[in-house]
């Protein structure tokens, strides 16, 4: 099975939103910049089955735009278990709700999301940008062990291609 692990795009400051943080939303350049992204994705042909989404703000847009680019609106679902708290557990179920599937695409937050990656890869320590996608091969859904076949940061997904 593949997975794939999308960090959202960029975000209202933190410091600088009024009102609670599960509501912060892209930027209109965090959206911009994943718009770009998200075609670099569809140029790649990532055969995905499904598109597990957080359910704050910041990670349902950037689903969006992906799943719209992919033309995948139809499999794109919403999960508590992609939220903050994401971890190895958690991953399990969401793998569990989506057995037929041979490549899940999960749209998060950091630091669990980059936490999660490295363990499943034998403990490595990862830079998650937002806007990264990073590509596991994993042996069995249930063991998850897997190896990681790549991290592309924003930059690289975001380039203009001529």
């Amino acid at each position: 099975m593949r997975c794939y692990f999308l960090r959202h795009g960029i975000a209202a400051d933190r410091e600088e939103w009024r009102g609670p943080d599960a509501d912060r939303p892209l930027t209109d350049d965090g959206r911009k910049r994943m718009i770009r992204e998200a075609r670099t994705m569809a140029a790649l042909e990532l055969g995905l089955d499904v598109i597990v989404t957080s359910p704050l703000v910041r990670a349902k847009q950037t689903a969006a735009i992906v799943a719209a680019e992919l033309d995948l609106r139809d499999r794109l679902v919403e999960d508590g278990d992609a939220g903050l708290d994401f971890d190895r557990g958690r991953l399990a179920r969401i793998l569990k709700k989506h057995p037929s599937a041979d490549a899940v695409m999960l749209v998060g937050h950091e630091p669990s999301m980059s936490e999660t990656l490295g363990d499943l890869i034998g403990g490595a320590r990862i830079d998650f940008k937002k806007g990264s996608l990073a590509c596991v091969d994993l042996d069995e859904p249930s063991s998850l062990h897997g190896v990681l076949l790549w991290v592309l940061p924003p930059k690289v997904l975001a380039a203009r291609r001529r």
